[in-house]
């Protein structure tokens, strides 16, 4: 069999190409349209694979450690898949003198599992931030879909773990 009868098997589907391309003519270059695509590919698939990363390359004409390189900048694309919703503890200096620490430790152990992971049904991924920008709140945390929630106490956190495993709120 020759190498050209073997199909090409991709991940991203003609409509979302489709998407990453619209964005071409509004950005000076090609190469600029990493960071539209990467959201494009992570609104999809709630995370970005190594072959979404290689299909965006080839999209813009750049190399897939190009696109890595912008992924792997900002921490909200992650390369598995996360949870129905994502939710962020901060841990700043803000909140790590008010207990952003203690409250990201309560939360993964109330949950059985460790910053960065998902709970079993799939329902929530947590994580922890650098900073949130929303140190009026602290020790506070951002959902993926917009809700904010602090000052967290022990009590506020458990509250926000069942509000957040109900699922993401939609957007108004």
């Amino acid at each position: 069999m020759a190498a050209e009868s073997i199909a090409k098997i991709t991940m991203l589907s003609e409509p979302i190409r489709e998407k990453i391309r619209a964005f071409i003519p509004r950005y000076p270059s090609k190469r600029a349209v990493t960071l539209p695509a990467l959201h494009i590919v992570h609104e999809h698939f709630r995370c970005v694979p190594f072959q979404a990363m290689a299909e965006i390359a080839e999209i813009l004409e750049i190399t897939p450690a190009e696109v890595h390189d912008t992924m792997s900048f900002y921490g909200f694309f992650p390369q598995a898949p996360i949870g129905d919703v994502r939710v962020w503890v901060c841990r700043s200096i803000s909140c790590m003198l008010t207990g952003g620490e203690e409250m990201l430790e309560h939360a993964c152990h109330k949950l059985g599992i460790e910053p960065g992971q998902t709970t079993p049904d799939g329902k929530l991924t947590v994580e922890f931030a650098e900073c949130l920008g929303i140190c009026d709140f602290a020790p506070a945390a951002l959902a993926d879909d917009g809700r904010i929630f602090g000052p967290l106490t022990s009590d506020k956190v458990d509250a926000m773990l069942d509000d957040l495993k109900a699922g993401p709120k939609p957007v108004a």
